[in-house]
């Protein structure tokens, strides 16, 4: 992992049943992340942009691919932090995809929230607006 700058890089992504409470999430959250660069996949990111006044980059559906491009900025190094309003309770046919996001986000050291709670202390962190690097892990390798 890269070391995260003080703005930091920020995906909304949210399952459908989810995408309008990550759409009201984002707009109660508007001066914090207005802050930051934001990444969407397709729908969600256009529902965030349009509901809650943010300027978001829209990258594919993610059953379309965009859950990949997603995965790909990670594995480069191009995000910093996962809000991923997930829906336990719902299949949806690219899980492989999405716990391929999960997998790739914990293996780089991206800050991950999959609900509201999470999401509210991830932005409300002392760290969010400060330069961070990860200190070495268990396995010896440092971020």
């Amino acid at each position: 992992m890269t070391r995260m700058a003080a703005r930091k890089r920020i995906a909304l992504v949210a399952h459908d049943a989810m995408k309008p409470a990550l759409v009201a999430w984002a707009a109660r959250n508007r001066e914090i992340l207005a802050k930051h660069d934001l990444w969407g996949t397709g729908t969600t990111g256009g529902r965030v942009s349009e509901g809650a006044g943010l300027a978001v980059a829209r990258l594919k559906s993610g059953p379309l691919g965009g859950d990949q491009q997603l995965g790909a900025m990670i594995a480069d190094g191009k995000l910093d932090i996962l809000i991923f309003f997930t829906d336990p309770l719902t299949a949806m046919p690219h899980d492989v995809d999405v716990k391929a996001l999960l997998r790739i986000s914990t293996l780089e050291q991206v800050v991950v929230a999959c609900n509201a709670a999470t999401a509210d202390f991830v932005l409300t962190s002392g760290l969010l607006d400060e330069d961070y690097g990860p200190q070495a892990d268990e396995t010896g390798s440092a971020g």
